[in-house]
C-alpha cells in the first residue's frame, strides 16, 4: 500500500475528487495547509499597509490505494490539479506499512 499526499490549489480540490471518484477511489482526506515552495508567496494591502504573505493557502489530499494504483492516482490527481501556473501544488507517494479498521479490526484496505 501507499499514501499519496498532494498539496493542491484550494479551487483544485472539487476537480481532484471528482477525478478520484471516476477512478472509484474509495475515500481520501483533506486538510487545509498553509505554505510555500517557489511561488514565495506575495504581496498583499490591507487597510492601506502593504505586507507580504508568505505563506499560502494549500489544500492537502491524502489517499491510501494497492500499490498497483499509485501511477493511475498519480496521473489523475496531477491532470485534475494542474493549472501550468507556479503554485500548482506537489504529489508524494510515501509506503504504509500496514492499516487497521478501527471499527472490525479488520486488516488492510
Amino acid at each position: 500500500m501507499k499514501l499519496i499526499k498532494a498539496i493542491v490549489r484550494p479551487n483544485k480540490v472539487d476537480d481532484v475528487r471528482e477525478a478520484l471518484d471516476r477512478m472509484n477511489i474509495p475515500g481520501m482526506t483533506v486538510t487545509e495547509v498553509r505554505g510555500h515552495g517557489r511561488q514565495k508567496g506575495h504581496t498583499a494591502v490591507y487597510r492601506g499597509k502593504e505586507y507580504t504573505v508568505t505563506l499560502l493557502p494549500k489544500v492537502e489530499v491524502e489517499i491510501v490505494v494497492e500499490d498497483d494504483l499509485v501511477d493511475d492516482v498519480v496521473s489523475a490527481v496531477i491532470s485534475a490539479a494542474r493549472t501550468g501556473e507556479i503554485g500548482d501544488g506537489r504529489v508524494f507517494v510515501l509506503p504504509i506499512e500496514q492499516s487497521y479498521n478501527i471499527r472490525t479490526g479488520a486488516v488492510g484496505l
